[in-house]
């Protein structure tokens, strides 16, 4: 009798046992499906910015196609004496700059937030095998395997090395991408360049430009001759 209720118990301490462990099964490879899950979804999210960005670039060399049309219509006017209509022009090339400029920083923005989810979507994939070694450390740890475990843990600390390497590079990359701090000498030299080259008469802010500046009555009379040259020679065209 006494073998009888033995026996009993055990088969039912091991099914429970073989519950549990169906349970935590199940449990895992649900965990497994919803952090798939997730993954994908933000992988679509972030090919959809992607296109998004792309589709903005290509409205961006739109505009730019657009607002050099408008500055050859701004020439063709001058040159029939149509003033209003080269004005017209004017403001219509520089509209189709602004906008190339806008649709040029919203793209630069979502690139921005690329990068960041991208990185996100590798930490995950990193993350879910620092899982599956934590699962074998545990594995290991229960067996008592010593050789395991020292195996186990320098997996965990390559791991967790090149977890940490991998975020610092991709946070320097971004704050480099997404810096607004750009040195101002920089800028300044890089415009005063592209108008010596196209022999553009500019003032970027640099202090041996403003050294040099014409004196504001004197621009002024500078820019009323000029003025009044183009548009004799505007008449003697008619």
């Amino acid at each position: 009798m006494n073998q009888i209720m033995e026996l009993k118990f055990t088969r039912r301490a091991f099914s429970v046992k073989r519950g549990s462990a169906r349970k935590r099964r199940r449990r895992r490879n649900q965990e497994g499906r919803v952090e798939m899950g997730n993954t994908e979804k933000l992988m679509n999210q972030i090919m959809e910015l992607k296109f998004t960005s792309k589709s903005l670039q290509r409205q961006a060399r739109k505009c730019e196609k657009e607002e050099k049309a408008e500055k050859l219509k701004v020439k063709k006017a001058i040159e029939k004496g149509n003033m209003d209509g080269a004005r017209i022009c004017a403001e219509n090339s520089i509209r189709k700059r602004n906008e190339q400029m806008n649709y040029l920083r919203l793209a630069s923005r979502l690139d921005a937030v690329v990068a960041r989810l991208d990185t996100q979507a590798k930490m995950q994939a990193i993350g879910k095998s620092m899982g599956s070694i934590v699962k074998a450390l545990d594995s290991a740890l229960s067996t008592g395997n010593l050789q395991k475990m020292s195996e186990t843990m320098d997996q965990f600390e390559r791991q967790f090395v090149n977890m940490e390497v991998q975020a610092e590079f991709m946070e320097g990359a971004m704050a480099g991408s997404t810096s607004l701090s750009t040195p101002e000498t920089e800028v300044n030299s890089l415009m005063q360049q592209v108008a010596d080259d196209y022999g553009l008469e500019v003032s970027v802010g640099l202090p041996q430009a403003a050294a040099h500046a014409i004196p504001t009555k004197e621009k002024e009379k500078v820019d009323e001759d000029d003025l009044s040259r183009r548009l004799a020679e505007l008449k003697s065209r008619g």
